[in-house]
């Protein structure tokens, strides 16, 4: 039905649907599942989501290595003070953001959106903004549907993998894939979802992969954090109406160029960057 964004777009415009109805129907087809089937099935991610990203709020999630872990219970603390510099929302969705990321790394049970490593920043972008705007589970769901669609398109045209095209593919896609779904969640345009989604994926073009001892937890807990804020405000670029001059199939395509040219001790290797750190290098022997 569709592979790339602007075919994708078209036939949001053709048929006058949002992305998530599209994609919705693309996946009845494929799956040969029914309406009801489907929805359950996406409402059973949701809840896995929901648990991962509150399940570090009220207390100390530890990862197995012992190298990361509190600091979503940090995060959460600090905001409810009331005085924080980035205000509410910002630091509401970071603290979601670390908590799956934590929960992650402690072996618990998460939704790979696109992967693991990225897997704080769509639950915490679309819980956030439920809660700021009132909006229902339904919009969750549909906003789910719509970041599906994104991911599918990267995936098909460039790469979601850190150790093929950086953590740009990583959490660079999972920033794209949340600012779509805002936007639409908002009742955004179609067009302003792909700019958003745009914005999300250039303004972290070129960031690298480097865990310390190949670990999923630092610096990737931190970029999840970021990630979702990344999200959040290009979300609000795109329903600003700024447009991306660059569209979004191009913005992809010059992902996964950047990517490949990466060499290859900055992706996901762990022998470059904060890795490669003497510090790095110390606790990856400590661990290891």
């Amino acid at each position: 039905m569709f592979n790339k964004g602007s075919e994708l777009l078209n036939l949001c415009k053709t048929r006058n649907k949002k992305i998530w109805e599209i994609v919705v129907e693309k996946e009845i087809d494929n799956a040969q599942i029914s309406y009801e089937e489907l929805m359950n099935n996406m409402n059973s991610v949701l809840d896995t989501m929901i648990n991962s990203a509150n399940a570090a709020l009220d207390k100390g999630v530890i990862s197995i290595s012992g190298l990361s872990g509190g600091d979503a219970k940090k995060m959460e603390d600090y905001k409810n003070k009331g005085n924080t510099i980035s205000g509410q929302l910002i630091n509401s969705a970071m603290a979601k953001a670390l908590s799956t990321s934590e929960v992650n790394a402690s072996m618990g049970k998460i939704v790979a959106a696109p992967t693991a490593g990225a897997s704080g920043i769509l639950p915490s972008a679309i819980i956030s903004v439920k809660e700021k705007f009132n909006l229902s589970h339904e919009d969750m769901i549909h906003g789910l549907f719509t970041a599906a669609g994104i991911g599918e398109i990267i995936a098909k045209n460039a790469t979601i993998s850190g150790a093929e095209g950086g953590c740009q593919a990583e959490c660079g896609t999972a920033s794209s894939m949340a600012a779509a779904a805002i936007v639409e969640m908002l009742g955004g345009s179609v067009e302003a979802s792909f700019n958003g989604a745009s914005f999300a994926l250039l303004n972290i073009m070129g960031l690298i992969c480097d865990p310390i001892a190949g670990l999923v937890e630092f610096p990737c807990a931190l970029r999840n954090a970021s990630g979702v804020v990344n999200a959040m405000i290009s979300a609000d670029l795109a329903l600003a109406g700024i447009d991306s001059i660059v569209p979004f199939d191009e913005v992809v395509d010059a992902m996964y160029k950047v990517g490949k040219s990466m060499p290859e001790s900055l992706r996901e290797t762990a022998l470059g960057g904060i890795a490669a750190t003497p510090t790095g290098e110390k606790l990856k022997r400590r661990i290891l």
